[in-house]
């Protein structure tokens, strides 16, 4: 038997271990992943599916937006949590939404939430996860309700009840203890606020108010700021001095001169 040594073998290629070795011993440094922050949950019960989110958008230490919308529209029956980098999640969410309604005109018929997910991961696997969104996809179709975690590499997840995001261990620590099969309505939207409010306490990142969306066979009802467990109270104290409570250390006046259109400036030294 010959083996044509001419073809390239099938399996693993390691060719870019090399380069990436002489380029540490050259002191090049690896880029480091963005640090973000976020909570956001979703759950099946009795009568359909159950999303929610915190509603703090951070800018490395600081609090960018406190009442960022994290519950993206996909389609009338498909909604998409967002965790990551809010440009991504937001564009990424719109861009697969106007595919999933062109879909259905061509189609004529209501979209699944598997073809969505599919959607979203072929286009994050594309990008290597250099498209920083990690989603929550849940909606109700002819197969039921429907729940999906989609990866920012494009690995997917489908559970009866997942969180995402950095507060998602304390959410998902609300879930474990809590969630049981065929919950009504009630019970399922406060165990969502119940997860949300443990990042939201628990997780930097994660703050300010609750959002929550319900979908079922025949409706879809977004609570937006359905909590807000973080209301600014009334100061007790005022918080004004008289002049003069702070002394002045040291004074300086410096003058400008104006010069009109025509004039001219020596500036020679």
């Amino acid at each position: 038997m010959t083996i044509n040594a001419g073809l390239a073998k099938g399996g693993f290629n390691f060719d870019n271990c090399g380069r990436n070795a002489a380029l540490a011993s050259n002191g090049a440094k690896p880029p480091k992943a963005t640090s973000t922050g976020t909570t956001i949950v979703g759950l099946i019960y009795k009568d359909g599916i159950c999303l929610g989110a915190d509603t703090r958008a951070t800018e490395g230490p600081i609090v960018a937006d406190k009442n960022c919308e994290k519950i993206h529209y996909i389609a009338p029956n498909i909604y998409c949590c967002g965790a990551g980098t809010a440009a991504d999640t937001e564009f990424t969410t719109n861009l697969i939404s106007s595919q999933i309604e062109l879909h259905s005109l061509a189609t004529g018929r209501k979209p699944r939430v598997a073809t969505a997910m599919t959607l979203l991961k072929q286009m994050l696997y594309k990008y290597q996860g250099h498209i920083g969104a990690a989603l929550v996809l849940g909606g109700f179709d002819v197969t039921g309700p429907q729940l999906y975690t989609v990866y920012p590499h494009g690995s997917t997840d489908n559970l009866p009840y997942v969180t995402m995001g950095s507060g998602s261990l304390a959410a998902m620590s609300v879930f474990e203890s809590k969630w049981k099969p065929n919950m009504n309505r009630e019970e399922a939207i406060d165990l969502v606020r119940e997860a949300i409010e443990a990042g939201i306490f628990n997780d930097l990142g994660s703050g300010s108010n609750v959002d929550v969306c319900v979908i079922t066979k025949d409706s879809t009802d977004y609570l937006r700021n359905h909590v807000r467990p973080n209301e600014r109270g009334v100061k007790e104290k005022s918080y004004k001095y008289p002049r003069g409570t702070t002394a002045v250390l040291k004074e300086s006046i410096t003058k400008f001169v104006t010069v009109s259109e025509g004039d001219s400036m020596d500036l020679s030294m």
